[in-house]
């Protein structure tokens, strides 16, 4: 192992300790909609869900 070098250990510390706040703090605004279709009801897929399951 090597000597303990006081300086080195001081600025890691630093920029452990350091906060990075250089980023874009604005939310990003999405426009649109979202639909689907299952096509099954909750029965079917907790009966299908069951069936997998026991497998």
């Amino acid at each position: 192992m090597g000597a303990y070098d006081e300086d080195e250990h001081e600025r890691r510390e630093m920029k452990a300790t350091a906060v990075d706040a250089d980023f874009d703090d604005e939310r990003t605004l999405y426009h649109g909609s979202v639909s689907y279709e299952t096509g099954e009801s909750a029965e079917d897929l907790l009966k299908q869900f069951k069936e997998i399951k026991s497998d």
